[in-house]
């Protein structure tokens, strides 16, 4: 079964799958947790009973998001001493250090923070649990942000030399190695894609009940009205300020891997005299050409170079066994591209609606906001896609090939790993995403019930005390 079958090849799937799986969960947790900060600061300054009522309702499908999101991240992690530990034996000088700083200071103030912030206000008082959810935004960033830094230096690394006898990459500069060249874009661009991730899923659960409420002939509540006005000025005002930070990282990609840009154009053959848009295509790595393009002539150059007569270079300036697989890079840019757009197109339409009075009686913009509800989540991962499989066939860009960096395993090893990790995440995790849409289904109701722990006294550490009946 699995004797013309590459083990690097199953590797990388199953690094993607198990990646992909996990990235979801983070790309809403962090938007998520800001949220439940702003709705506590509002509950405690104008003491308006719905913002307490929306932050219980988010806050248990929170609880349960980043739950999943801690178990698939460990999953995942330990894919770097089992499938990749050329990879990590090279590379861990560098990386290792942020990756343990990212266990250390954020991970560490998220968990320690967060049983305060689902169970404490009651316990606390209102500024320490304020001060606990705050902690937990502020956790979920910093963990963004050395996770994107280990990631960023694979792409362009800076700060290291290279041991001539090991070949293992050694820091000389840990501030370079943290702030490589393309790691200020990429954390603006990832954390803003997850703030817009958790807009859409929150305006799409608040226009869903928005219809229903409708189709029943009732009057919303303040909790779901307030929750969709909130979700829209999102979409509205960052939006455009996305399609913006990804049109500033998509100039520093070209300058620092060109061959990625190249294939998220379809540039083939390069343009002296200014290159086209293309809108469609049909990649053909082997005649090295766009089938069936259709595209804007000189508008990519005007683009990328801020000319319409700007030379742009092609992947004829590229060896082929440098290349990137230019069909998957072409249309997952396209699939980012057009939902940002779209995202964009939502949120001026929510601005009419609410200049017109209709924000909460548009039936077509509410069913508009629902079916955009996951948009975020596939953007990000299409954005995920363009980025890692872009950067083949190199882990670290320009220096470590991806079929250097696998460990000496067998496919039959792989493929079996793939499979029952296939069988366990679709059962666990989507048991997980079902009870998740099972919360969101009903609405958020006046007193909304907070969450409740089950313990109802101190725990014990020395064992049950035996109590005497009289």
């Amino acid at each position: 079964m699995w004797e013309n079958v590459d083990a690097v090849l199953l590797a990388r799937i199953q690094f993607a799958f198990t990646v992909s799986f996990h990235f979801l969960f983070p790309a809403f947790t962090i938007g998520l947790a800001s949220f439940l900060a702003v709705l506590n600061a509002l509950w405690l300054w104008t003491k308006q009973e719905h913002y307490l009522d929306l932050f219980r309702y988010w806050v248990k499908i929170f609880a349960l998001a980043f739950a999943m999101g801690v178990v698939s991240g460990i999953v995942m992690s330990y894919q770097f001493g089992t499938n990749w530990s050329v990879f990590s034996d090279k590379a861990g000088p560098v990386i290792g250090a942020p990756m343990a700083y990212e266990v250390l200071s954020a991970f560490f103030l998220e968990a320690g923070f967060l049983g305060i912030m689902l169970f404490g206000r009651e316990r606390v008082g209102p500024g320490l649990h304020m001060a606990a959810t705050l902690m937990v935004a502020v956790g979920t960033f910093i963990s963004a942000f050395w996770i994107l830094s280990v990631n960023s230096w694979m792409h362009t690394p800076a700060g290291f030399m290279v041991d001539p006898e090991t070949g293992q990459f050694l820091p000389t500069d840990f501030w370079k190695v943290i702030f490589n060249p393309s790691f200020p874009y990429r954390l603006a661009h990832t954390v803003t894609a997850a703030y817009l991730t958790t807009a859409f899923i929150v305006g799409g659960v608040g226009a869903f009940h928005l219809l229903r409420r409708r189709k029943e002939g009732a009057e919303p509540s303040k909790a779901t009205r307030t929750m969709f006005s909130m979700a829209m000025w999102m979409a509205a005002i960052v939006a455009p300020i996305q399609i913006f930070l990804g049109d500033q990282h998509g100039l520093n990609t070209l300058e620092y891997q060109p061959a990625k840009v190249m294939a998220m154009e379809g540039h083939y053959e390069s343009h002296p005299d200014g290159a086209p848009l293309y809108l469609f295509g049909i990649p053909n790595d082997e005649e090295q050409r766009l089938d069936y393009a259709i595209g804007i002539p000189k508008l990519s150059s005007l683009i990328l170079k801020h000319g319409w007569n700007e030379p742009l270079d092609g992947l004829d300036t590229i060896p082929d066994g440098d290349q990137p697989p230019v069909g998957i890079v072409f249309w997952s840019f396209r699939v980012m591209v057009a939902l940002g757009f779209a995202m964009m197109g939502l949120g001026l339409w929510s601005l009419w609606a609410r200049y017109r009075g209709r924000l909460f009686y548009w039936p077509w913009l509410h069913r508009a906001a629902v079916a955009m509800g996951p948009s975020g989540l596939i953007a990000v991962l299409a954005g995920w896609i363009t980025t890692e499989v872009g950067r083949q066939p190199f882990t670290v860009y320009g220096l470590l090939r991806t079929a250097d960096s696998a460990a000496p395993l067998d496919a039959p090893a792989v493929g079996a790993s793939l499979i029952a990790f296939i069988v366990v995440y679709f059962a666990v995790f989507g048991a997980g995403t079902f009870y998740i849409l099972r919360l969101m289904s009903r609405p958020p109701v006046p007193h909304e019930p907070p969450l409740k722990a089950e313990a109802t006294g101190p725990t014990r550490a020395a064992g049950i005390t035996t109590v005497r009946r009289e």
